[in-house]
């Protein structure tokens, strides 16, 4: 059967920031509507701080406004709460990220409750889930919207009648992925750590989405032969052969055992993480022309 088709999420991003710099410059030329996005960070992880240099960076490329807030450790959730309501009341800001995970003294459901629904550009909103659960227009979590741009990419259009299992069902990207597959008239089975003989289960996937955190969780005896596999999963693991202390990134999938078996796969890293970020702004500008009264561009 051969090798399976790589699926490259890093140059795919790389043509969706292409095609929002292009819309950004249209929204700017014929309205004069610049999207904005205000990041908030609290504290000082060094993995998100990284996450929020990149997202600021890539405002830029695409020619939309980035907002960045930086807040202590020990803000307390009052002048967290204080802040985005703030930030909701802009004209200028049209998305807003609170950036996870909060420290211990804030509640990270009332902090992402009180963000509007409207310029809630992760798509975490209880309303925005409830809209996309039932089939109606709403801002999707990006990195399910970004599986689904590789699958229709991949597989084409014509996603409607094949077999579909999520396995993981965190509200993040099991749950939403499963409502965006649902959309495209798949038949989908949202499998996780109880589903009785997994590996069955897997295997009668057309389409089999990997989203569980657990390191080369899914080998090859949980691949239909010839399926396309999205590898959601990011997993720092010890790495001895790079040196003592030293780690890599794998995903839930054992990309070398899945593979051969696969008809198209997502490595890690390069696969799904790179959409998420693009798919971040793709939302940014979606919400910008929403809330100006303009049409969204098809990106």
């Amino acid at each position: 059967m051969g090798e399976a088709k790589r699926i490259d999420g890093k140059a795919f991003a790389a043509a969706l920031r292409g095609r929002l710099a292009v819309a950004a410059g249209d929204l700017k030329d014929r309205h004069d509507l610049t999207p904005g996005l205000a990041v908030v960070l609290v504290g000082d992880d060094p993995a998100s701080q990284v996450y929020v240099r990149n997202k600021v960076a890539q405002c830029a490329e695409v020619g939309m406004e980035s907002l960045e807030y930086r807040r202590p450790a020990d803000i307390s959730q009052g002048d967290l709460l204080t802040l985005v309501e703030g930030l909701n009341d802009r004209r200028d800001v049209h998305g807003i990220l609170v950036q996870l995970p909060l420290p211990d003294q804030i509640d990270p459901a009332a902090v992402l409750a009180a963000i509007d629904p409207a310029k809630d550009v992760d798509g975490f909103h209880v309303i925005n889930a409830g809209r996309l659960a039932t089939g109606q227009d709403s801002l999707v979590p990006c990195t399910p919207a970004g599986c689904m741009l590789l699958i229709k990419d991949t597989l084409g259009g014509g996603l409607s009648g094949l077999d579909a299992v999520v396995v993981g069902r965190s509200n993040i990207v099991g749950k939403p992925m499963a409502q965006l597959l649902l959309r495209e008239n798949c038949t989908v089975t949202v499998a996780h750590s109880r589903t009785r003989d997994l590996p069955a289960v897997c295997r009668r996937a057309d389409i089999l989405v990997a989203a569980v955190g657990r390191p080369h969780m899914i080998g090859a005896d949980f691949v239909k032969p010839g399926a396309t596999v999205i590898d959601v999963g990011i997993n720092r693991v010890a790495a001895p052969d790079k040196g003592p202390g030293k780690t890599r990134l794998v995903g839930d999938v054992d990309y070398a055992a899945a593979r051969p078996v696969a008809g198209a796969i997502t490595p890690v890293p390069g696969g799904v993480g790179p959409m998420t970020i693009a798919c971040l702004l793709r939302n940014t500008v979606i919400a910008a022309c929403r809330q100006a009264g303009v049409a969204p561009p098809d990106v």
